[in-house]
């Protein structure tokens, strides 16, 4: 088959990789230079297979009124670019904050993402791609026993879906990240999770485009997308800058921009731009650095470790397609560095960068069949695109083929928001 994807971010790269294996006549179309230039370029590096939990989650409500008050808070309101879209998604969002909600994408995202770490180890043993991977878990930080004994319920899910994790001490803290040692007294604990990894989702994308390249994949940078024409319930082509492209298939993975090209065709995608930030330092003392990724509670900030850098990413902000790099968001960020990791990197001299997480209400990804038989969509990953990307595209190429995917399809297609 012919087979367009649309979109050359991770998802969409990853998209192409699995359709290309499978023998398929591959486009990947973006209006972008290069692959990987936008939200895939500088997010926080965690893989978090294990460590994948909804932002609409009970008690957010009351947090957020909280949170406004702060100075350094991981969510942030920029109610100048705020529309009735705006508006909208936040309500949906309030109505998955109940523990009923929270359970049931708990285990949805579970799913999705224990899958693509399964694809992410199968894939390492086949390619030899050079992308900082560290396969050394997540250590989750708590600062106060208030938010230690909040995590019990979290911890019950884990439970039930087999998820390996341990709560430990401060001193089993150390263990696992040593330079912790320089500021045990502002921690009392911690949830770890041995299965998560770290790793530059934009040093594996641009690897993994240049594999698919050897398997036949063209990629039309420069090209961008104006509309998706249709008739008789199905797609018939797509008009781009480059001029009129048809294929059999069409898979959409256009991240936060998906709605604004679907919605001409009737498709109502609940994804929103939520605004991220993240701080890349080189390393400047080896000895108090993290070894893999450790996650401020408090703040809802990570701290990554590459091979000679360390990302600190972080912040969810409501402000539209809003692109500014807004100054007070970095010190925000690089407060939990400096904080937890006095000295380990050049935090003067780090590159800031902002990036726009296509969130959906549940915070589960939007996969899989249309009304239109012929289009297919690989969306809405929020903040997990780089966790989730080979297990979704795994799974949206199986569709693609007419192959029953490896993982229950419950939950995860656009049919639940209708």
């Amino acid at each position: 088959m012919k087979v367009l994807v649309l979109g050359s971010g991770v998802i969409g790269v990853t998209t192409a990789w699995y359709l290309a294996k499978a023998g398929n006549e591959v486009t990947v179309v973006d209006r972008l230079d290069t692959p990987a230039t936008e939200t895939s370029y500088a997010n926080a590096g965690m893989l978090s297979f294990d460590y994948s939990t909804p932002w609409g989650a009970p008690g957010v409500p009351v947090k957020a009124v909280k949170w406004m008050m702060q100075d350094i808070s991981p969510l942030y309101f920029n109610v100048r670019d705020f529309d009735a879209r705006t508006i909208g998604w936040m309500m949906k969002m309030l109505a998955q904050c109940t523990p009923q909600a929270f359970d049931v994408n708990k285990e949805r995202m579970l799913r999705v993402a224990r899958y693509s770490a399964e694809c992410f180890r199968e894939l390492n043993s086949e390619l030899t791609l050079d992308y900082d991977v560290r396969m050394k878990g997540t250590l989750e930080v708590f600062r106060s026993q208030k938010e230690l004994d909040g995590a019990a319920h979290d911890v019950a899910i884990l439970q039930r879906c087999n998820v390996p994790h341990e709560m430990v001490d401060v001193e089993t803290c150390i263990r696992h990240e040593p330079a912790l040692a320089n500021v045990k007294e502002k921690i009392v604990g911690g949830l770890y999770l041995p299965g998560d990894g770290t790793g530059d989702c934009y040093k594996f994308t641009k690897g993994l485009a240049e594999e698919c390249k050897k398997l036949g994949v063209r990629f039309m940078m420069e090209t961008e997308i104006q509309s998706i024409e249709t008739s008789k319930g199905k797609v018939t082509s797509l008009k781009t800058t480059a001029g009129e492209l048809k294929a059999d298939k069409y898979v959409v993975a256009l991240g936060s921009y998906a709605p604004h090209l679907l919605g001409k065709i009737g498709i109502d995608l609940p994804i929103y731009p939520l605004k991220g930030y993240s701080l890349t330092m080189p390393i400047l003392d080896e000895s108090k650095a993290p070894v893999s990724t450790v996650m401020d509670q408090k703040y809802k900030v990570a701290v990554t470790r590459f091979d000679d850098r360390i990302r600190v990413g972080g912040i969810a902000e409501i402000a539209n397609f809003n692109k500014e790099l807004n100054p007070k968001r970095r010190g925000a960020i690089e407060f939990s560095v400096k904080d937890l990791f006095p000295g380990a990197g050049d935090v003067d001299g780090a590159e800031f960068w902002t990036g726009l997480r296509p969130m959906t209400p549940d915070s589960v990804p939007i996969l899989g069949e249309t009304r239109y038989d012929n289009l297919i969509l690989n969306s809405g990953h929020g903040t997990l695109g780089w966790t989730m990307s080979l297990g979704t595209s795994k799974y949206v190429a199986d569709i693609v083929n007419g192959r029953k995917p490896d993982i229950s399809p419950e939950g995860l297609s656009v049919a639940r928001y209708h």
